[in-house]
């Protein structure tokens, strides 16, 4: 018999205990999701995640002692590391353009409702970008403003569009797109575990940290709109 699926283990990291309290019910209906730990601020975020190996931390920006943001790089230095999905609030772009340059995985509004945080942290343990649709708009039209990148900046990224395969460049053209792994595998006909290699492929020849980044790389180059 096929043993069953090990539970998505949750690390829940805000400041507020009502927070915290609130997304670990919301996860607790969820029976693929498992909430390990929880923490006050960024440092006990990286302490509890070295301890606890989490698939998945909900890290909110803004805490005391050390916030989110600076949480970010000690988070992904761990072996295994965990996909690291940002808590924010509506106006707070700024700091979430930060958190995805830093290799976040993506972000949710503190609002969101119970069935888009659930899906969030199940995308995120895929390997999915997670981007709450609330901001994600706004967010990429602030990523990428600033004018035309100068010329050095435009052929470094023209040399590492080159790198890619016909495939690969389908595949972030797709990931512009905001797709997931499996709505990329139905619609180029291949299995999910060869998308997660085009994938890996994308963001190691375009020096992307994260597929958000990816993304953004796509939209900027005009292979997605």
């Amino acid at each position: 018999m096929t043993e069953p699926a090990r539970p998505i283990r949750v690390l829940l990291a805000d400041d507020e205990t009502m927070i915290r309290h609130g997304v670990r019910l919301i996860l607790r209906h969820a029976e693929d999701i498992d909430v390990v730990a929880e923490a006050a601020n960024g440092r006990e975020a990286v302490d509890l995640a070295a301890a606890h190996h989490p698939d998945v931390a909900l890290v909110d920006i803004r805490m005391p002692v050390c916030d989110g943001l600076n949480a970010i790089a000690p988070l992904l230095a761990l072996d295994p590391a965990p996909r690291v999905v940002m808590l924010t609030t509506f106006g707070d772009e700024d700091n979430v353009v930060r958190a995805l340059r830093e290799g976040a995985a993506g972000f949710l509004l503190k609002d969101d409702g119970p069935q888009e945080l659930i899906s969030a942290v199940r995308a995120a343990a895929a390997g999915d970008a997670v981007l709450s649709p609330g901001v994600t708009g706004a967010l990429i039209t602030r990523m990428l403003r600033g004018g035309d990148p100068d010329a050095a900046d435009a052929a470094l990224t023209d040399e590492r569009i080159a790198r890619l395969t016909t495939r690969e460049r389908e595949v972030l053209t797709m990931l512009g797109a905001g797709l997931s792994n499996q709505d990329i595998a139905e619609g180029l006909g291949i299995g999910v575990g060869t998308v997660k290699t085009h994938v890996r492929g994308v963001l190691e020849k375009t020096g992307s940290a994260s597929r958000v980044q990816a993304a953004l790389l796509a939209h900027r180059t005009g292979l997605a709109r």
